[in-house]
C-alpha cells in the first residue's frame, strides 16, 4: 500500500521544543517508521521552511519526507499558513495526477485543505486526524486565540468531507459529534510512544542533593500550565521542579514565557527551585523522566498528551490534568492522579501524596509501564491505523472498480 501523510507544520524531522514544534511531529514520525515496518510506503508531505532542505530525504525504511514549497523558505507560525495552502495543495496535485497513493493521511486542519484539494476528482480516501479542534482552542483561549477566523467553519467542512476521521481520543469524539459529524465515521486511536526509546531501563540524569525532583516536559507556552507547577512549588518545600522545553538553555533569557516563569518564582520565593532546562534533545529525555520522582503534565487543555506516556513507559507516575487525552492515558489511582486544570492547590496536594509515599508512587509506575507496553506502542497503533486505511481503500475500490495496489 502506498500512503501519503500530509503535515503541512510538523515536520518528522523537526527539532522539538519550538512553539510549532511538538506532539504532532513525534506522531507523524513515528507512526510513519511503524507503517514503513509493516510494509507500507509513506511518504511524508511538509512545508519547506529553509532553502538548505532536500526535495526529499529519507527517515526510515520505506518511508520518505517530501519537502514542498509552499509559501517563504523561512519558519512561519502555523496559524500564519492558511493562504500558502493552495501552493501547497497545487504540488501535491501534480504529484497525486501522476502517481496517485491509495490512501491519503492528514493531520492537523490545514493539512486536510490542501489535501481534499489536491485530490479532487481522483478518488483517492482521505483520512483525517484533526490533532487539535479550532473549538476548543477557541473556547479556553478566547481573545488570545490566533487561529485564522474560519477556522471553526472549515473544520466543520472537513469533517464532512473526508472519508473517515481518526480521533485521539474519547473527549474529542464528543467534540465531534456537536459539529455534525457520523459517529460511526470516526475511529478512536490514540497517539502513541515508542517504546525502545521509553523504557525503565538506561540511563538516568544525573542528581544531586536531597530534594524530591517533579518533571515536566512542554513547549514554553502558557496554556501548558508550567506556571501553576511553579506555585505548585509553595507547598513543596522539598521538591525541585525541572522544565525542559523552550529554545536551547543559552536563548532563556530572551524567551518570554521562560522570563515570566522565573519572574513568578522570584516572586514566590521559589527561585532556587525552579530549573529551566531548555530544549532537550529525544535521545535525552528519556533520562531525565527516568530521574523524575514524579511527572507532572499540567496542561489547561489537551488534544491528547504524548509526555504521560513517555514517563509511564518509563515506569514513573504520573500527575496530570483531566483534560483531553489524558483522561485515557493516565488512570487515576492506577498510573497516576488527576487533578482538575489550573488548580495550584489541588496539584501540589496530588504531588505531596506521592513523593510521600514512595511505594504507592512505585507501584504507579509499575502499572504505568504496563499500560504503555500493553496498550501505546507504535506497532499497535500502526497496526490499527492501517485497518483503516485498508477499509477506506477497498470502499473507494469497490466504489470505482479499481484494485487496491
Amino acid at each position: 500500500m502506498r500512503v501519503a501523510m500530509v503535515s503541512e507544520h510538523a515536520s518528522p524531522l523537526a527539532v522539538l521544543g519550538g512553539v510549532d514544534a511538538g506532539g504532532q511531529n513525534v506522531h507523524v514520525a513515528c507512526l510513519a517508521a511503524a507503517l514503513g515496518r509493516l510494509g507500507v510506503d509513506v511518504v511524508v508531505h511538509t512545508r519547506r521552511d529553509r532553502p538548505s532542505l532536500p526535495r526529499r530525504a529519507s527517515f526510515a525504511p520505506r518511508v520518505v519526507v517530501d519537502h514542498v514549497a509552499a509559501g517563504p523558505l523561512a519558519k512561519v507560525p502555523k496559524d500564519d499558513l492558511l493562504p500558502h495552502m493552495h501552493a501547497f495543495a497545487a504540488d501535491l496535485r501534480e504529484q497525486w495526477v501522476a502517481a496517485p497513493p491509495d490512501v491519503v493521511h492528514s493531520h492537523f486542519w490545514m493539512s486536510a485543505l490542501a489535501a481534499l484539494e489536491a485530490a479532487s476528482g481522483l478518488d483517492v480516501p482521505i483520512v483525517h486526524t484533526f490533532h487539535a479542534l479550532g473549538t476548543v482552542k477557541r473556547r479556553h483561549q478566547g481573545a488570545r486565540d490566533t487561529s485564522p477566523p474560519q477556522r471553526c467553519r472549515l473544520e466543520r467542512t472537513i469533517a464532512a468531507s473526508v472519508q473517515r476521521i481518526i480521533a485521539t481520543c474519547s473527549d474529542e469524539v464528543f467534540e465531534l459529534l456537536p459539529m455534525g459529524v457520523d459517529r460511526h465515521r470516526v475511529t478512536v486511536i490514540p497517539c502513541g510512544v515508542d517504546l525502545v526509546r521509553f523504557s525503565p531501563g538506561g540511563p538516568s540524569d544525573p542528581r544531586s542533593g536531597t530534594r524530591a525532583r517533579i518533571v515536566t516536559a512542554c513547549r514554553l507556552v502558557e496554556r501548558k500550565g508550567i506556571a501553576d507547577l511553579v506555585r505548585a512549588l509553595c507547598d513543596l518545600p522539598d521538591a525541585e521542579l525541572h522544565v525542559a522545553g523552550g529554545p536551547d538553555a543559552g536563548a532563556l533569557d530572551r524567551d518570554t514565557e521562560a522570563c515570566r516563569l522565573r519572574a513568578l518564582a522570584a516572586e514566590l520565593g521559589v527561585s532556587g527551585r525552579l530549573v529551566l532546562r531548555g530544549r532537550i534533545g529525544r535521545d535525552a529525555m528519556p533520562a531525565l523522566l527516568r530521574s523524575a520522582d514524579v511527572v507532572a503534565c499540567t496542561p489547561w487543555y489537551e488534544p491528547f498528551g504524548i509526555v504521560p506516556l513517555e514517563a509511564m513507559a518509563c515506569g514513573i507516575p504520573v500527575v496530570a490534568t483531566a483534560v483531553g487525552g489524558q483522561i485515557d492515558s493516565v488512570v487515576h489511582g492506577v498510573t497516576g492522579l488527576h487533578v482538575p486544570p489550573r488548580d495550584p492547590v489541588a496539584l501540589s496536594e496530588a504531588l505531596a501524596e506521592l513523593l510521600a509515599d514512595p511505594a504507592r508512587a512505585a507501584q504507579f509506575g509499575r502499572a504505568g509501564q504496563e499500560r504503555a507496553r500493553q496498550r501505546f506502542g507504535f506497532d499497535r497503533i500502526a497496526a490499527n491505523t492501517l485497518a483503516v486505511y485498508r477499509a477506506v481503500a477497498t470502499t473507494v475500490g469497490m466504489r470505482s472498480g479499481s484494485a487496491l495496489a
